[in-house]
């Protein structure tokens, strides 16, 4: 009798399969929080639409606050994880980039990509964050975690000796305009394309803030 052959264990397949799953639970979620908003938006309905099991969506992506937690932050990153901001590529790019010009070119490029995924989930969250605390944390949250970010990217801006306002004002400027407030303004309430919106962003910020050459 031949002993028995033991199956090798398939971990790329299995991390593959998770990563399948926690996908279409992301895109089933926030479809249902952008049709229900986030206080009607139940884990039952996410799990229905994402075609797993309840336990499943709950093992994969958590409570509903940590599932919309996770939501904003791969909004933000463009990926089905959170990547910190020194990793993702625009601000590399921008980094390397040693005209200021160029610098605000990329970011409007990058804003307007991100706000075109983010911008209605934070509307959920300001909406919601009256009666909810772990919401109007979250929406604390973002909006600190952005404006230091902006600071980085002044000073970054400041460094290429363009830079005609002081860093902080600079860093005020940029975090009011690249807003998911500013950008649902244009682009859903007024009509603008999001090609429009990243040429006017550009052109503004190296208007308001450059030496002009």
């Amino acid at each position: 009798m031949k002993p028995a052959v033991k199956r090798r264990y398939d971990a790329t397949g299995r991390q593959a399969g998770a990563a399948a799953t926690r996908h279409s639970i992301l895109v089933a979620a926030r479809e249902v929080f952008l049709e229900r908003g986030y206080v009607a938006a139940t884990m039952p309905a996410i799990a229905e639409r994402s075609g797993v099991a309840l336990d499943t969506v709950y093992a994969s992506a958590g409570a509903k606050p940590v599932l919309f937690r996770e939501l904003i932050e791969t909004a933000i990153s463009g990926q089905d994880e959170a990547v910190p901001a020194e990793l993702r590529e625009y601000v590399k790019l921008i980094q390397a980039e040693p005209e200021a010009a160029q610098k605000l070119e990329i970011y409007a490029a990058a804003v307007t990509a991100i706000q075109t995924r983010l911008a209605p989930l934070v509307a959920l969250v300001r909406d919601a964050a009256a009666t909810d605390q772990q919401l109007a944390r979250l929406w604390q949250e973002i909006a600190d975690r952005r404006a230091a970010n902006m600071r980085l990217l002044a000073a970054n801006i400041a460094s290429t000796g363009r830079l005609q306002v002081e860093i902080e004002e600079a860093a005020d400027v940029i975090w009011a305009t690249n807003s998911p407030e500013f950008f649902l303004l244009m682009v859903r309430d007024r009509g603008w394309e999001p090609e429009r919106f990243q040429a006017w962003l550009a052109a503004t910020w190296k208007r308001l803030l450059l030496v002009q050459q």
